[in-house]
């Protein structure tokens, strides 16, 4: 896994991983912060590591839930003995947490880049607070951040790492 790469010209733009399982935040980045960023797209979590490896990257903007996602990590069927053995409420949990679950993933393959999550860690700093230390290096923009919010989040991780 790479770490953080400060380009030497100031005239190359910081590449960012975008991780999501649509293409909304993707379409959305290329749009408004193409001048600011290089974006490529993840599906998943195994397509990111595989990225990883390959390519060098600044940041990531991981986005939390994968409902439309085919290849999600977790541990399924130990979740649904979690669940009562109640498979879909385990896919739906691993759905809406898929975000946390690839950060994990992520750290154990030893990438050490910073993160930004799109979802609303207000009404939980706890929970993010607990990411964080756990994870080191995250931030993150609710889902209804316009452009200039997120410019500024990712270009913070992008600087501070």
């Amino acid at each position: 896994m790479t770490g953080p790469v400060s380009p030497a010209d100031p005239a190359l733009k910081p590449s960012v991983l975008v991780i999501e399982d649509g293409h909304e935040y993707i379409t959305v980045l290329e749009r408004f912060l193409s001048g600011a960023f290089g974006f490529t797209r993840a599906g998943d979590g195994p397509e990111a590591l595989s990225l990883l490896d390959a390519r060098r990257f600044d940041a990531i903007f991981l986005d939390m839930r994968f409902d439309r996602a085919e290849r999600l990590l977790g541990d399924l069927p130990a979740l649904a003995v979690r669940f009562g053995g109640d498979m879909g409420r385990a896919r739906r949990f691993l759905e809406n947490n898929q975000g946390t679950f690839i950060l994990s993933a992520l750290r154990e393959a030893g990438c050490g880049l910073p993160v930004v999550f799109s979802h609303d860690f207000d009404g939980a700093p706890r929970r993010f607070a607990n990411l964080a230390r756990r994870h080191g290096s995250l931030r993150y923009v609710s889902d209804a951040a316009g452009p200039a919010e997120i410019e500024r989040t990712l270009m913070a991780a992008c600087r501070n790492g």
